[in-house]
């Protein structure tokens, strides 16, 4: 074991000499790293070693976290506390990088990316490798390569006239010689007396490369200025053609700063607008309402089965289209309420030979729900969804249309930029809305780095993020729309039941901790996942688990409820054969009073308008005349009308008085003179009809062909059965198998929960334990990791005298599926060919068969 007053060797003893919370800090930031769980602290430091694993730690690091990183791996190895100070500040220093620094290095150690102590800071070498210079391009800082590095190919002779040229004592060999160009260009008296007798010329061409990129183009014979350069080192070859500043001279330039710009605070989101709290709410609650209103629409549409679904899956142009114009909405907006209600479990594809979208089951237990479970449903699902409806309409990386409802719409990041974005807007004042752009900076600052930008140069990166195609960006803008849409905020602020569905404070309580936003950097490091309820929001940058979002929900939905306008069991009945419902009608009315009437607007108040082919309907839905005017009489405020109940009675006296069956079909009537009618009509022609009788008339079109046609000659037949009985033609509802809401992808391992985490230290902590303890060589020793070797009867000797010492053992366990582990055990009793022993890998007691135990050593005294 490694002396605790030792400055660490490796990382693995870095990590060995942490307590439980600091690797439980880790291993939270980094749910890989314990995917599966090592078997000791020497594998958990070299997967968190691993390239993979480390390019996904840098990415979720905030800006000056990833600064400080980056000036380490252009620092020396190992660098001091003071240089890495140095390179973040400058010479001249700079008081907010020194108070925000202990926090970034804090971060970077809490992630296993930096170790050692403040003397010797080490960044791991895969770290260092991603952002040190290359020969493709320089360092993200924009620095090139050491003196050492650009000179290590150079002839020593060549060497020796640039020490000359640059007035300094030649040296017997070139190491010695680069590292006196070395210290000259590290000293900053000397560096400046050099440079002030360079020609303007040559400081102009330092000026252009000193932040980057460092690398320049010169001919055989170059220029003057550019020759003065090159005699003293100032710039050096790489490749025929290609010219290096070194790094030691873009370091004097800079003033000793690794970047131009050092972001040591996240920059402040920015109020656009301020309104009441209860206009916010208010508004919030409005939206709301519509978005469970438009959801029932659009899933009542596709009640009799939705549009077929795509070969590759997914739901076509044309009906997107038809969808949008159903809902009055625009087609993106139309592919947001499609997504939703699929990742609700309220819509799925019915799984028929002709597939279609229609609802499951689960939209009827939906809609007997009040109307704030409703919304909270939506709400909860929206905001854990990896699907993203703003993606429709683009084209995937092989070039393929991306559409609703179809593959290639998951995006992993998607959940924790709606969160972030969410508890950014937590952290204004109550009623205050965002600046959008100021949100989108935030966001920028606090997650710099995405998948292929890792490793990309600065100015292109700088320049991916500034573009309306950086996916985080997009997400953000969406979060901000679909966020009004829905109702979680409104006029672009937070409501209070948004509030509540974060699992956020009430405003005050923000408001006290939010104090000072945008001037400190807030509280741990990236890694530190915090739960919302516990801390103030800003600090939360992973969303709730599925739990505590589930009970976040249900009281935002409660939140919410009063706030909703309450159904209406009434309309106003008006002259013009309209029907007015000033508000949201309860659902039995709202359901009978659609097929008797079409909706001809919405808003506030809803306006239906009666026709003859909306009262036939109904009449073909088996209401009677008497019926309607019943209805009507009931659930109007004002007296029927008349033209109304005269339009009623006229329709139902002419509704069934022919007959269509099927022949292929027929009609018949008792009023010979009606068929006579028909068969003068030169708009009949095309349904072929012949007389079987006085009173019958069949065709070979089918019965539906055949009633629409009368029905577009003005006549209202109606349908009936082989036994001459009246058909009544109620809606059938289709709904889909029982259908499970689609699971989002997650973007990497899940973060695990306190007892996983406890249960994963105690398990590395102790196979730690066998693999470092000293033990004494007994039977064929272990070399170099193996497991002990020895014979059965050493094996159950040496137990049984464990037993009656009470020492603990060192041995190798092959389990039953073949997997070979080292395990250190306390031997209680030995019997049957079994040793049952307090294992303090497992940390209890446990029983092994002796036979799988291929060897046994004790443990060295010391």
């Amino acid at each position: 074991m490694s002396n605790p007053a030792t400055p660490p060797r490796s990382l693995a003893e870095a990590l060995r000499a942490r307590d439980d919370a600091s690797l439980a800090v880790l291993l939270r930031a980094r749910p890989d790293l314990i995917t599966p769980v090592p078997t000791d602290l020497t594998q958990l430091a070299t997967r968190a070693g691993t390239r993979a694993s480390v390019l996904r730690a840098l990415e979720r690091l905030d800006r000056f976290a990833l600064q400080a990183a980056e000036a380490l791996a252009v620092a020396g190895d190992p660098a001091s506390y003071q240089e890495l100070l140095g390179l973040m500040a400058g010479d001249d220093g700079d008081p907010a990088v020194a108070a925000a620094l202990p926090r970034a290095l804090g971060a970077l150690r809490n992630q296993a990316l930096v170790w050692g102590d403040d003397d010797r800071l080490r960044l791991v070498r895969t770290a260092r490798e991603v952002l040190a210079p290359s020969p493709q391009y320089p360092s993200p800082t924009g620095l090139g390569p050491t003196v050492r590095e650009a000179t290590s190919g150079m002839s020593p002779g060549r060497i020796q006239e640039i020490v000359a040229d640059a007035g300094l004592p030649s040296t017997h060999d070139s190491v010695s010689a680069v590292d006196a160009l070395t210290k000259l260009f590290g000293h900053r008296k000397k560096m400046a007396k050099l440079l002030a007798a360079a020609p303007a010329e040559s400081r102009e061409v330092l000026g252009r490369l000193v932040w980057g990129p460092p690398y320049g183009q010169v001919t055989p014979e170059p220029a003057a200025h550019l020759r003065w350069l090159l005699d003293r080192g100032l710039l050096l070859p790489t490749v025929p053609g290609t010219v290096v500043l070194p790094r030691e001279v873009a370091l004097h330039l800079r003033g000793g700063r690794a970047h131009r710009e050092p972001e040591p605070v996240p920059p402040a989101v920015e109020p656009t607008a301020t309104h009441r709290p209860q206009v916010v709410d208010a508004t919030a609650a409005g939206q709301a309402y519509t978005a469970l209103a438009t959801v029932e629409e659009l899933l009542k549409d596709w009640d009799e089965g939705g549009p077929a679904v795509l070969r590759a899956g997914g739901l076509s142009v044309r009906d997107l289209k038809r969808t949008a114009v159903a809902l009055d909405v625009p087609e993106p907006i139309a592919a947001f309420w499609v997504e939703l209600a699929y990742a609700a479990g309220l819509l799925a594809s019915d799984g028929e030979a002709d597939e279609r979208y229609a609802a499951t089951p689960a939209y009827d237990e939906w809609l007997d729900r009040p109307p704030g479970e409703r919304w909270a449903q939506l709400a909860a699902a929206w905001l854990t969804a990896t699907r993203t409806s703003g993606l429709v309409g683009g084209r995937d990386a092989k070039d393929r249309a991306l559409s609703a409802l179809g593959p290639g719409l998951d995006r992993s990041a998607a959940p924790e930029v709606r969160h972030r974005v969410l508890t950014l807007l937590a952290t204004l004042p109550e009623g205050t809305a965002p600046a959008a752009e100021s949100v989108l900076a935030r966001l920028r600052w606090e997650r710099p780095l995405r998948g292929p930008q890792v490793g990309v140069p600065p100015r292109e990166r700088s320049r991916a993020w500034g573009s309306q195609d950086d996916l985080r960006s997009r997400l953000a803008r969406w979060t901000l729309t679909e966020a009004e849409l829905l109702g979680v905020t409104g006029r672009g602020s937070l409501s209070a039941h948004g509030r509540t569905l974060l699992g956020a404070p009430p405003a005050e309580k923000a408001q006290e901790k939010g104090k000072g936003q945008g001037q400190e950097p807030s509280g741990p490091g990236p890694g530190d996942k915090l739960p919302v309820h516990h801390h103030h929001p800003a600090l939360a940058l992973e969303p709730l688990s599925p739990p505590e979002q589930a009970v976040a929900a249900a009281a935002a939905g409660r939140l919410l409820a009063p706030l909703l306008p309450e159904p209406l069991d009434h309309v106003l009945l008006q002259a013009d054969l309209t029907a007015v419902a000033p508000g949201p009608l309860r659902r039995p009315l709202a359901d009978a009073l659609g097929v008797l009437a079409d909706v001809e607007s919405k808003g506030g108040a809803t306006v239906y308008r009666f026709t003859p082919a909306s009262v036939r309907r109904a009449l073909d839905a088996g209401r009677t005349a008497t019926d309607l005017h019943a209805f009507l009489t009931t659930h109007s405020r004002t007296p029927v009308p008349q033209p109304l109940a005269y339009l009623i009675d006229d329709v139902a006296r002419r509704h069934g008085h022919l007959r269509v069956g099927a022949a292929s079909a027929y009609v018949r009537c008792d009023d010979d003179t009606v068929l006579n009618e028909i068969m003068a009509d030169k708009r009949a022609a095309a349904l072929r009809l012949r007389r079987l009788a006085p009173t019958v008339l069949a065709t070979q079109a089918d019965p539906a062909t055949l009633l629409e046609g009368l029905r577009a000659m003005g006549y209202a037949p109606a349908a009936e059965s082989a036994e001459g009985d009246v058909l009544i033609a109620r809606a059938h509802a289709h709904r889909t198998p029982p259908r499970t809401a689609p699971e989002p992808v997650p973007d990497g391992p899940p973060a695990p929960d306190a007892t996983l985490l406890a249960a994963a230290i105690r398990a590395i902590r102790a196979g730690d334990l066998a693999a470092t303890t000293p033990r004494k060589p007994v039977g064929t020793a272990a070399r170099g990791g193996e497991l002990p070797r020895t014979t059965a009867a050493e094996t159950l000797a040496t137990m049984q005298a464990a037993v009656l010492t009470g020492d603990t053992l060192w041995i190798g366990y092959v389990n039953a599926e073949g997997t070979a582990s080292q395990r250190v055990i306390a031997p209680i009793r030995v019997e049957g060919g079994f040793v049952t022993a307090y294992d303090h890998t497992a940390d209890e007691v446990r029983t092994y068969p002796l036979h799988r135990v291929t060897g046994v050593a004790e443990l060295a005294e010391d």
